[in-house]
């Protein structure tokens, strides 16, 4: 779909407004191909798809879940390389599915959406696009995901340094780090995966840690050829190895909920590092003192021997400032460097990343308002007083145990079922009830309560005050089994002119 084609559709109307073009906005466009239902639009704010995997290519960028968990089941690739695939070749799958369902001419590429506002009277919605366009949509979705907007620190005297600097998911490619002096700040997801690949290139490598995190070793193993064949030939080979990665999956989900038993695993974690790491007092401070499993538990087998190099020194004094061609340190130290990287992750709390993005539902109600004291939704997917609105990854149904994907085609399938149900009814829009939204954040913070998320540390599952508005608290079978039949009695059936059905 070429940029002016917004412009150029009748009443710039459509049925289906899906925002972002990653996985979860791909998973729902060919869904709705599939359901007959190709009335949408894929509004992609970059110039390609692909999501945190276009953005994320830095060095030794690569998936934590297994390669044939993190496929569609629909639209599954079946000759993976690797047990854990890295970002070239999902990225690569990813081209792969746009091609197969033709989703460019259903896509508008470098279109922002600014602003959505609910009519009332014909219950559908109002969309502010960059470049001044406009576009109506019977139904709206969001589909950007949480982890979009880079966590950017603010840095004492950032603006006099001279060097470069770049986020994890901005990296620039051309700049040669060879021979240089290289700071990195935060040691999380992705730090983890590119510091071992940058520090051979670097003169020095001076990794800031706030907190240390868990790391467990990695499934570097390649599927061979024999693998491959088996796969691509028998489908029902392919589809018992993947419930095999699935159900091994869930069984972490005990030691989440019983932070008694994610003790146990704790002590092979706290040997690995002291295997790993020669120098004790490096060991000690890569060990964390939360809970293992608090914060998000990474893999790697690089990451720790990567401490055991001449040239990288692991700093947890706090920095006080940056200089022109310097950082210093709380203690007075002053370090040389000549680029700054930022491994500091994303915002991930809906209130902070979309407060430029005026959402405004039934009565006037801002997004932004009904989310003040924090994200709230029902199964992740429709949030009260927004009809018409619905989410993909939404507040409480992202994972710390198994694939996200699996989530994601949970609620596409759920959401197929809203938008059947108004169609069968003759409604215009469906919204869930107070009450039911109510009752389900209620159960959803009490299962919670006593799992190793709320075990004492601050995580970026945690909004300001604790609450975890982020993670499903238990086996994603469960989330599955809510979402496969929707109950009609939750939700309010609207008609034009706002009258329930």
């Amino acid at each position: 779909m070429q940029s002016s084609d917004i412009q150029n559709t009748q009443n710039n109307r459509t049925k289906v407004a899906i925002i972002g073009g990653g996985f979860g906005g791909i998973a729902m466009a060919i869904r709705l191909l599939q359901n007959n239902i190709n009335d949408f639009v894929i509004l992609e704010k970059a110039t390609d798809f692909g999501g945190t995997w276009r953005e994320n290519q830095y060095p030794g960028a690569a998936c934590d879940v297994q390669s044939h968990m993190y496929s569609l089941s629909f639209a599954p690739k079946k000759d993976w390389s690797k047990r854990y695939a890295e970002a070239p070749e999902i990225f690569a799958y990813i081209q792969s599915l746009i091609q197969e369902f033709q989703l460019k001419k259903y896509t508008e590429l470098d279109c922002e959406v600014l602003g959505a506002q609910y009519n009332e009277e014909r219950c559908e919605w109002q969309l502010t696009l960059n470049k001044e366009r406009q576009l109506t949509a019977q139904y709206l979705i969001f589909a950007s995901g949480p982890l979009h907007v880079p966590q950017i620190p603010h840095i004492s005297g950032i603006e006099k340094f001279k060097g470069k600097v770049f986020h994890s998911s901005q990296w620039d490619h051309q700049y040669d780090l060879h021979g240089k002096n290289v700071a990195s700040i935060g040691t999380g997801g992705s730090a983890i995966q590119y510091i071992p690949e940058i520090a051979p290139q670097t003169k020095q490598l001076y990794v800031f840690q706030r907190t240390a995190a868990w790391v467990i070793p990695r499934d570097e193993r390649e599927y061979n050829q024999l693998d491959q064949t088996l796969f691509n030939k028998y489908e029902w080979f392919r589809k018992l190895h993947r419930a095999r990665l699935y159900w091994s999956n869930e069984s972490r989900v005990m030691p989440i909920v019983k932070p008694k038993i994610m003790k146990y695993g704790q002590k092979l974690a706290e040997a690995f590092i002291r295997y790993q790491v020669k120098d004790k007092t490096t060991a000690r401070q890569l060990t964390p003192n939360f809970v293992m499993g608090c914060k998000r538990i990474l893999i790697s087998n690089k990451y720790f021997p990567t401490f055991n190099r001449q040239n990288v020194e692991l700093i947890t004094t706090a920095i006080q400032e940056i200089t022109e061609d310097s950082i210093i340190t709380k203690d007075g130290q002053k370090r040389p460097i000549d680029c700054l990287i930022y491994g500091t992750g994303f915002i991930t709390d809906p209130r902070v990343y979309m407060k430029s993005f005026q959402c405004i539902g039934q009565n006037g109600l801002a997004l932004s308002e009904a989310w003040k004291d924090g994200a709230e939704s029902y199964l992740g997917v429709c949030t009260k007083g927004f009809p018409n609105l619905f989410q993909l990854l939404g507040p409480n149904t992202v994972l710390g145990h198994n694939s996200v994907i699996f989530m994601i085609e949970a609620q596409v399938n759920y959401i197929l079922q809203m938008i059947n149900l108004v169609s069968k009814t003759q409604n215009q829009a469906i919204v869930i009830k107070d009450h039911i939204q109510d009752k389900f954040n209620d159960d959803v913070q009490e299962q919670l309560k006593g799992t190793v998320w709320q075990s004492g540390c601050v995580s970026w599952y945690q909004q300001d005050g604790g609450k975890n508005f982020a993670l499903w608290p238990t086996y994603t079978w469960k989330y599955w089994l809510q979402t496969k039949t929707l109950n009609p009695a939750d939700y309010l059936l609207l008609q034009q002119q706002n009258q329930a059905a």
